[in-house]
């Protein structure tokens, strides 16, 4: 995949993010596309070795369209300006933990995981989890292959303990937290040297036992 060429229309897009410009480049726009489905049907593949629950999910079930709903957005501009997908079980409709890249120009590229903005019910088995097993997840976020790639969780925490847990809890901040989601950025210029074959399943995998302790916490 060509990432330079991949950026240099997404640059044009955010400048003329309109639809008579998209229908004029639309046949670049579907090339590129289709060599975007291309990685992405590669990094499946690599990622449901160490993932066999993804088995059998088609790559084209993960993959974003380019088209925002601009319904209840005061932003109407009608094109997102990067690429993405997500692989979870249900493909990038699915609500268990899953992983995710995102491609774009202008710090936009990143790669991700977990459950962001977890159901209530998800919310609440996941802190349950915590609160049986914190030792376990404090032992995964700081693995070395985690800490390679990822700082620690992310997103929005409650000020103050959540219903049912002590303020002297000790794992409060993990059970403060309102996602489970942990993010890997990547520059503009480390994309362009990357072998992303590669550097996307080497990150997922570092990935794959936090989604796991997730994915058990939900079930």
């Amino acid at each position: 995949m060509n990432t330079t060429q991949l950026f240099a229309f997404l640059t044009e897009l955010a400048r003329h993010n309109e639809r008579d410009w998209f229908q004029t480049h639309k046949p670049t726009y579907e090339q590129l596309r289709r060599e975007f489905e291309a990685a992405v049907t590669g990094w499946l593949r690599e990622l449901t070795v160490s993932d066999p629950r993804l088995a059998g999910l088609e790559p084209k079930k993960t993959l974003f369209r380019i088209y925002r709903d601009v319904r209840f957005s005061k932003n109407k501009d009608p094109f997102k300006t990067h690429f993405s997908a997500y692989f979870s079980e249900g493909g990038k409709a699915g609500t268990g933990p899953g992983y995710y890249v995102q491609l774009g120009p202008h710090g936009q590229t990143l790669l991700a995981g977990g459950i962001y903005v977890p159901e209530k019910d998800q919310l609440t088995r996941i802190r349950q989890e915590i609160d049986y097993n914190g030792p376990a997840l404090h032992q995964l976020l700081e693995a070395p292959e985690f800490r390679r790639y990822f700082s620690g969780l992310g997103g929005e925490k409650l000020k103050k303990a959540p219903a049912g847990y002590p303020a002297d809890h000790p794992d409060l901040e993990l059970l403060k937290h309102k996602s489970f989601v942990v993010t890997h950025h990547i520059s503009d210029v480390t994309v362009h040297q990357l072998d992303l074959d590669t550097y996307v399943p080497a990150v997922f995998r570092a990935l794959q036992p936090f989604c796991e302790f997730l994915r058990e916490a939900v079930e």
